[in-house]
């Protein structure tokens, strides 16, 4: 304690005057005038104001803690069949590990042997056990099920997905968003402020007690507490709902953000392609051409072979036995099923190479396609798109009421059909198609210059437009969130995710305020009181104590959050918004 002062006193001499300047002036005034009590209120009030500052802070980290608690000290590495204890940093790449039952997964790898499932809740938000098989990749942070699983190595401990989300945390925690800086900046000028006004106290009133007393209610310390304990509990409340914030600006320019820029694929979309319309010649049947299509295509690596089972099994059809298959490069799938010779090609190749059956296929309206021939004639023209997220819809049609937006665009790299089904089907008017990741900072950069923008696409041909946005917005499961340019990384790909960002943002800003200028406007009545002598030093410092109790306090409820209420109800309009 005496070394605090004398570290006071100094800035004093230095004419630099901090936050609890003020307290450590009052003190020596009360030392001087015979206050004891109140003296000795002021050193508690001194402690126990960095106590619970220690403390709040501590409760607001707590993420970042619980993080850092789940990290093991060892593993158990495996060569020529002996299992050995070694230290997390010595795991190489390549080593295969093995994972005790309920134990932490100590770094990225492969499953190469057993059969169970984890828990990932810390690293994707997923509150679900995720299956782990033969050739399942495996987090770094996940724990274990009931079952012993041996992992081969792919990153090293410090590269792992676990380790950088904690530096990213860590990063986080000790940036200082404007927020901060500005208690810093009020700080500084409140003390003098009030040390003037209970200079003038003195000078009019003639009572030093009361320039002490205005004094020790004067320290503005809800301020310059409560705003960085409610900023780092909006970080660690993010991080235990799988968002991973990257820069604290971030939750201060969300609730400013007016527009709202879309990649398309992985973003709005699940960037798979599905079956969405079968188009047959007039003899040929749906659910036939469906049936032998698929028959055909399961001997094929095509990304529409996926797309063709999956709609087979929604409609529960069984797979038909395909003989004589064969894929030409450029040529298409050709096979015999059902006694029936199936080609499954493009509109191109047909009319290059059967121009009269040109005028019999159906127009191409929009999405990819392939043609079906049945013993070569026309049967069908099978058409797929990527289908938007089950929340796109609902997310989408929420932010201007909810959330203020005034522009909504689809910006994206696909071709101009495949972009505009997309717009119709989540109505987003403004589209643009075919962009380079050139093209697409560019726009980013005209439209933030008009006005405030978040941008959310999947971080990775995105990095440029993502670090030109005021707000940048990765979808992180499939990529490493530090190589994304992002503020902030969703590590489960749902919308709903980023509406309740936008909600802990909101939230955190509201209460920084309220526990700021809450504080602020209870210390000045405090002072006025003290001014006006109806509060002596020792009642001064025990009301400042309670006010920033209070504040400190109220800055923690952040913390205490266990849901996020979204405004998204997935795959349903919103009450707000009824069709």
């Amino acid at each position: 304690m005496k070394k605090a002062v004398q570290n006071k006193l100094i800035q004093i001499l230095n004419k630099t005057f901090g936050a609890d300047m003020l307290a450590i002036i009052a003190l020596i005034g009360s030392l001087l005038m015979a206050q004891y009590l109140a003296a000795a209120l002021l050193i508690f009030m001194l402690l126990s104001g960095k106590a619970l500052e220690k403390y709040a802070t501590n409760k607001a980290s707590s993420a970042l803690e619980a993080l850092a608690k789940r990290v093991p000290s060892v593993a158990h590495r495996r060569a020529n069949k002996i299992i050995s204890e070694i230290a997390i940093s010595d795991i190489a790449i390549g080593d295969e590990i093995v994972v005790y039952p309920h134990e932490t997964c100590p770094v990225d790898g492969v499953v190469i042997e057993g059969r169970g499932s984890m828990d990932e809740s810390y690293l994707t938000g997923e509150p679900y056990q995720i299956l782990k098989t033969l050739g399942s990749l495996v987090l770094s942070g996940a724990i274990n099920g009931d079952g012993v699983i041996v992992i081969r190595a792919e990153k090293l401990a410090q590269d792992s997905r676990y380790a950088k989300i904690m530096m990213v945390m860590k990063e986080a925690e000790e940036r200082r968003p404007q927020l901060m800086r500005l208690a810093d900046e009020i700080g500084a000028v409140f003390a003098p402020l009030a040390f003037t006004f209970a200079a003038a106290t003195w000078y009019f009133s003639g009572d030093i007690l009361r320039f002490i007393s205005v004094l020790t209610v004067a320290t503005p310390c809800p301020l310059l507490i409560a705003i960085p304990i409610t900023v780092i509990g909006a970080i660690s409340l993010a991080a235990k709902n799988g968002i991973i914030i990257k820069d604290p600006t971030v939750l201060e320019r969300l609730p400013t953000c007016s527009t709202a820029i879309f990649d398309k694929t992985g973003t709005l979309t699940y960037g798979e392609p599905k079956l969405t319309e079968i188009i047959t010649a007039e003899g040929f049947g749906a659910n036939d051409i469906l049936q032998k299509t698929a028959s055909l295509e399961r001997y094929s690596r095509h990304p529409l072979a996926s797309a063709l089972k999956n709609a087979l099994t929604e409609k529960n059809l069984e797979l038909l036995e395909a003989t004589e298959v064969s894929e030409r490069s450029g040529q298409g799938l050709r096979g015999v099923v059902a006694s029936q010779e199936i080609l499954i090609t493009s509109r191109k190749k047909v009319i290059q190479q059967n121009p009269q059956l040109a005028s019999s296929i159906a127009a191409n309206d929009s999405g990819l396609e392939c043609i079906i021939l049945v013993n070569q004639k026309y049967a069908a023209t099978l058409r797929f798109h990527d289908t938007p997220r089950i929340d796109s819809s609902s997310f989408i049609r929420h932010l201007g009421p909810e959330h203020n937006f005034k522009k909504i665009i689809l910006l994206s790299g696909d071709r101009e059909s495949e972009v505009n089904y997309l717009a119709a089907l989540l109505n987003i008017n403004k589209t643009y198609a075919s962009q380079s990741p050139e093209q697409k900072l560019e726009f980013v950069r005209k439209e933030t210059a008009l006005a405030p923008t978040i941008f959310m696409g999947d971080g990775i041909n995105d990095a440029p437009a993502l670090a030109a946005a005021t707000v940048g917005l990765a979808f992180g499961q499939n990529n490493s969130i530090t190589s994304a340019a992002a503020g902030a990384v969703i590590m489960e790909n749902t919308l709903t995710k980023v509406d309740e960002l936008l909600h802990i943002s909101i939230d955190m800003r509201k209460i920084a305020m309220q526990s700021a200028i809450g504080g602020m406007l209870l210390s000045f009545l405090g002072m006025g009181l003290a001014a006006a002598g109806l509060l002596s030093p020792a009642e001064g410092a025990m009301l400042q104590e309670l006010i920033d109790v209070a504040a400190i306090l109220n800055a923690l409820r952040i913390t205490w959050s266990k849901n996020i209420v979204s405004d998204v109800v997935s795959g349903s309009p919103l009450k707000s918004r009824p069709d």
